[in-house]
């Protein structure tokens, strides 16, 4: 009697529609094995459980004047994490909007560069992939105004219902044009899966071009040799690399430490360099104003810091 049970739900499961799900290329994501050494850490009593009693640092309440853009120039303003406000004169882009006060039981430990209802009109959301401090579901509902919504092919359905008109699913090169902007989904050293099963989400950075401006936001990644590809394939005038979480409690290589973002920055042949994955959650061993400063330091050594821009959350900056 049980086998027939058993074989009748399997009989359904296999009738089933689903998902396609395709695995990312190997030589594509970093690797799952966790690191030499990371038994021996405990990232819950010695980094979650203290930043707990942190007070958050940043302003709480921080009144933002947005300007007035002319031509083909571009405003950057850093919300915090890896989370933007990319603007035109014509166009507000949001890039990984999270204004999420935890990430599970990992606290936010410093404040959003503005409040959330002090967003101008979105045109436009874009997400890079579907780990909780890039795709925070409460944000992009709040955000949510029947525009569209761009991700990495298999993460449309985790932001399906949450009040964008249209998902556009991109593989890695693909394009997406909206009006005057054209967003291109690049490779990137990471991996997609929001829990463990669903290793097949995509991920990568997206490339933002506007009347022959471009702006690249990285997304998440630790180094590799894709850097070079994307930057013969475009002319990048700013580069928003990440530059934290370099020393993760799994020791695993799945993040750029400052030097590497200053390595990737030189052969992608980007003309201004914004950090961003620091600051905002502990999700490293690394000391959290180590990472600005070492960046700091390894541009002043190859003499490019006229071209480091390390932005404060909340300020507008013009380019």
């Amino acid at each position: 009697m049980v086998r027939k049970i058993l074989a009748r739900r399997l009989a359904k499961l296999k009738k089933k529609p689903s998902e396609k799900k395709v695995r990312i290329r190997p030589h594509d994501h970093v690797a799952t094995r966790f690191g030499k050494g990371w038994h021996k850490r405990n990232f819950l009593g010695e980094i979650v459980l203290p930043s707990i009693f942190e007070r958050r640092r940043g302003i709480r309440k921080h009144e933002v004047h947005f300007p007035t853009l002319a031509g083909d120039q571009i405003c950057v303003t850093w919300i915090g994490h890896a989370s933007f406000l990319i603007q035109t004169r014509e166009y507000s882009v949001l890039i990984d909007p999270n204004w999420a006060k935890w990430l599970k039981v990992i606290k936010r430990i410093r404040h959003p560069g503005f409040q959330i209802h002090d967003l101008p009109a979105i045109d436009l959301v874009l997400v890079t992939h579907a780990h909780f401090d890039h795709l925070d579901r409460k944000t992009l509902r709040a955000v949510a105004s029947d525009q569209p919504i761009v991700v990495p092919k298999h993460v449309g359905s985790l932001v399906r219902g949450l009040g964008f008109h249209a998902i556009h699913e991109l593989d890695i090169w693909q394009s997406y044009q909206y009006k005057q902007l054209r967003i291109t989904l690049t490779p990137a050293f990471h991996w997609g899966a929001r829990m463990w099963h669903d290793s097949y989400r995509g991920f990568g950075g997206f490339i933002i071009e506007y009347q022959g401006r471009t702006v690249f936001h990285c997304g998440d990644s630790a180094y590799f040799e894709g850097f070079k590809e994307i930057g013969k394939r475009h002319r990048i005038d700013l580069a928003l690399l990440p530059i934290g979480a370099y020393d993760p409690p799994t020791c695993r290589d799945v993040h750029m430490n400052p030097e590497q973002a200053i390595q990737a920055f030189l052969e992608l042949g980007a003309r201004k360099l914004i950090p961003m994955h620091y600051g905002s959650f502990r999700l490293g061993y690394e000391p959290v104003d180590e990472p600005p400063l070492r960046l700091i330091k390894r541009a002043d050594e190859l003499g490019i810091v006229n071209q480091l821009y390390v932005l404060t959350e909340g300020q507008p900056s013009i380019f």
